[in-house]
């Protein structure tokens, strides 16, 4: 059995480091698939575990030149009394994913263990440590409490703060004392008059040295993993352009006599100031990547940290991990719900906009399900915890946004192969560049030979093809969680995107998905009376019709009689004595049974017959007593959503098992293009196939387990997260409101994802092929424009920030169609 382990990789720059990273995984044994995200700085890895393992896997990327994010839990082990409990410790949590290393100490009573964060959480090495027979006592998965994924972007940006800090620090001075002369009138006379030419240059050597291998470091050390892998990227490009500027100005500095006359300059100031600008980049990019994952930092907010068990006969104060499925939960007002389970005793109203977006608080008495991370309201109640950890809703739901996160679409793995020639190319061309200057440039040739080729390096650094896809993926599932839209995959956003056709499922997805009585035409007696008669009947069975008029009796406030007597007609309709009234239900053909006249509402019934209602009849004593109508009716949003498909150029189709004349009507009403009617169940997914070789791109929604293949086999499935958890599984977005104004939404957000993916692709591409020629002088001739490399590499971090800003954009999608019943954004923490 293959198991999926994702893992944190550190140090990435460009898409050039995806491929390596991913090239260096895949020649483990045992690795069947690896995908790089370098947005989420992430690694998703498909493997058998009988031929590698998580440290294994983590030694390739150490391998390959980069960090995997690997962090340390230490918490107390109570019980163990020799040896071999120490060994059962440790084999228990060693077979769980994403373990590195364990090491359990009998003496201490200690565990630390070296894991992987994005893939296994604290709770679930203290559950396979009770497993074993064994206590846990708990503290912080490291001993602070703080997310370590979070502290490990703090730490990078730290870094990179520092080193730029004196990376500018130097090289301000650096850039006055060599460019200041040739702007400032009267300095260059001043420093010649202090000091002779050549002290200002060893000056520039001593302030562009620390710049260089200092601050500058990190661009060296994956430089050379780069070329010793040979998989070139950013670093690389970085590298050879700083230090070819360093070392020609040291040789110029020791030796000018080696180079030809005129052509003995220095570039200290190159280098030093190429540093900065990119590490200037590079520090951009960490805090605007830190901004693309808000949504999951807002999802971890809604989790409780603590929860109230009761543990013999007392209410003690554990943390959330400590929680176990079976206990006994106390929740007081006002208080977080901290993990899933159903109310034992108590009552109370609870705040679950964050899962529903239903702003109304639901009440909550024994057996109603709680779900973990809403907000209990006004009263108390205790209840009996049924999933903890990883499986609980809120757990799933941030599993869901961090996998989307994390996958790669179609257009990013076209980019990927892009950029895995990219930079050899690029090379060649600086190359390229030298040669044509030093054999068709004008004097001094080195000098311009030297200037353009290191333009050209620096100019093509590749960091923005890289970011284009992953950063606006990440923006866009976060933003369409706080919208109640969950993509369970990254490339969902691209598939809805592209989808020419939606085919919606009738019942439970454009309909309510349960009958309601929507016609009661009285032809003898009073309305009330007869509806209570009818509904005290109705009450002895369990048919969904009959539930209807026995809630609509209910809804008015009406008394129901005791039935004395009952009897169910099966194909006909129902028949009760209750008290002196003889009460008769059903079907008209079980009305010409009775021999009951039904002329005189006939053309009525077939008016409520074409607009998708069930007409029944009741009799009482006898005697025709009133024409019912029960419908599914169309659920508040449908007419609107599908409108505004309609307006975003999207074919609309029904399927439903009903007969035809019962879906026309029910697509007229919401406005359906095509309806699919008479479908078998097992069919459903069929039709959808027969759309597609028509060359239809098609999203399917659906909510029941009969749609789970249709589901899988549409280019994109969307489930109503009302649905059961069979249509939710098989989905690749999931609408949390069951709303079908949602689905509108998912499709804007993806449309504008993909057009926020391709700008940023044409302005990675495009500046690319535009300022290459650029930097490699073909201005010169005619307008005698030369880039300089200071000026190439802030050009190349601008092209970073550039996409990275464009993909934050996403966070201000705004809901095309808003959502009356969402009183704030779903997943959003919500206000006690």
């Amino acid at each position: 059995m293959s198991e999926q382990l994702s893992l944190g990789v550190g140090g990435m720059t460009c898409a050039s480091c995806v491929g390596r990273v991913e090239r260096a995984l895949a020649k483990v044994a045992g690795v069947e698939a690896a995908e790089v995200n370098l947005a989420t700085e992430r690694a998703n890895i498909t493997f058998d575990p009988a031929h590698t393992d998580t440290a294994q896997l983590a030694a390739a990327v150490t391998a390959a030149g980069y960090d995997p994010q690997l962090v340390d839990a230490e918490f107390g082990v109570g019980g163990m009394t020799c040896a071999s409990c120490v060994g059962r410790v440790e084999r228990r949590i060693a077979k769980l994913a994403g373990v590195a290393a364990v090491e359990v100490n009998l003496a201490t009573e200690r565990a630390r263990v070296r894991y992987a964060p994005e893939q296994i959480r604290v709770d679930a090495l203290y559950a396979a440590v009770r497993d074993a027979g064994y206590e846990v006592r708990a503290g912080a998965a490291d001993g602070s409490g703080e997310d370590p994924e979070k502290r490990a972007r703090e730490a990078e940006i730290r870094a990179l703060r520092r080193d730029l800090t004196w990376a500018a620090g130097l090289a301000v001075p650096l850039v006055i004392l060599s460019m200041g002369p040739y702007f400032i009138p009267g300095m260059r006379d001043l420093m010649l008059a202090l000091a002779p030419e050549s002290l200002w240059q060893w000056t520039e050597f001593v302030l562009a040295t620390p710049v260089l291998f200092g601050s500058g470091r990190r661009f060296f050390r994956h430089g050379i993993a780069e070329i010793r892998s040979l998989s070139l990227g950013m670093s690389t490009l970085v590298m050879l352009g700083s230090s070819a500027a360093y070392f020609y100005s040291v040789v110029a500095l020791l030796a000018p006599g080696l180079f030809p006359e005129g052509t003995a300059h220095v570039y200290f100031e190159a280098a030093g100031v190429i540093v900065t600008l990119i590490l200037l980049g590079k520090y951009l990019e960490a805090i605007a990547k830190g901004r693309t994952s808000e949504a999951i930092k807002k999802l971890m907010q809604l989790q409780a940290k603590t929860a109230r068990v009761l543990r013999d006969g007392l209410e003690v104060e554990v943390p959330i991990e400590s929680v176990v499925a079976g206990d006994r939960v106390a929740v007081r007002p006002g208080e977080r719900v901290p993990v899933d389970g159903v109310v034992v005793d108590g009552r109370s109203y609870v705040d679950e906009s964050m899962i529903t977006g239903e702003p109304v608080p639901v009440e909550k008495g024994a057996d109603a399900e709680v779900v973990g991370g809403t907000i209990n309201k006004t009263g108390a109640f205790s209840f009996r915890a049924t999933r903890v950890g990883g499986d609980t809703v809120l757990a799933q739901i941030i599993r869901m946004v961090e996998e989307a996160q994390s996958g790669k679409p179609p257009i990013q793995q076209i980019a990927d192969r892009i950029a895995g020639v990219f930079v050899p190319v690029v090379l060649l061309l600086a190359l390229a560049t030298f040669a044509v200057w030093m054999v068709y440039g004008p004097g001094p040739q080195l000098n311009y030979a030297f200037v353009a080729a290191v333009s050209v390096l620096l100019i093509a650094c590749p960091c923005a093809m890289g970011l284009a896809t992953p950063t606006a993926i990440m923006v866009a599932t976060g933003r369409g969680a706080q919208m109640g839209t969950l993509f369970r995959k990254g490339a969902a956003l691209e598939t809805l995107a592209r989808a020419t056709t939606v085919v919606l499922d009738k019942t439970g997805t454009i309909t309510k998905g349960r009958p309601e009585l929507t016609d009661l035409h009285v032809t003898e007696g009073e309305e009330d009376a007869v509806l209570a008669l009818v509904a005290a009947a109705e009450d002895k069975s369990e048919h969904p019709i009959a539930q209807a008029v026995v809630a609509a009796a209910r809804a008015r406030g009406l008394a129901l009689s005791t039935v004395e007597s009952f009897e169910a007609v099966p194909g006909f309709g129902l028949q009760a004595q209750i008290g002196d009234h003889r009460v008769e239900v059903g079907a008209d053909r079980y009305m010409k049974q009775l021999g009951i006249d039904i002329e005189s509402v006939r053309t009525r019934a077939e008016s409520l017959a074409d607009s998708a209602k069930t007409p029944l009849y009741a009799a009482i004593d006898g005697h025709l007593a009133a024409l019912i109508a029960v419908a599914d009716p169309i659920k508040s949003g449908s007419v609107e959503a599908i409108r505004a498909l309609h307006a975003m150029g999207v074919v609309t189709a029904m399927v439903t098992g009903d007969n035809r004349r019962t879906a026309e009507a029910v697509a007229r009403q919401a406005g359906i293009d095509q309806v699919l009617a008479e479908v078998l169940p097992a069919d459903k997914a069929a039709e959808v196939q027969r759309l597609q070789t028509e060359n239809a791109k098609v999203a399917f929604v659906g909510d029941g387990i009969n749609d789970a293949p249709a589901l899988a086999q549409a280019d994109a499935g969307v489930a109503i997260g009302t649905g059961t958890d069979i249509a939710i599984e098989a989905a690749d977005v999931i609408l949390m409101s069951g709303d079908l104004r949602g689905l509108v939404n998912a499709i804007s957000l993806s449309r504008r994802t993909l057009r926020t993916i391709r700008l940023n692709f044409f302005w990675a591409y495009a500046y690319n092929a535009a300022l290459i020629p650029v930097a490699a002088g073909a201005l010169y001739p005619a307008f005698g424009i030369l880039l300089s490399p200071v000026l190439a590499a802030a050009a190349m971090s601008l092209s970073s920030v550039f996409v990275l800003s464009n993909s934050l954009r996403l966070r201000t999608f705004r809901a095309q169609l808003a959502d009356p019943h969402q009183a704030a954004p779903v997943l959003e923490p919500a206000r006690a």
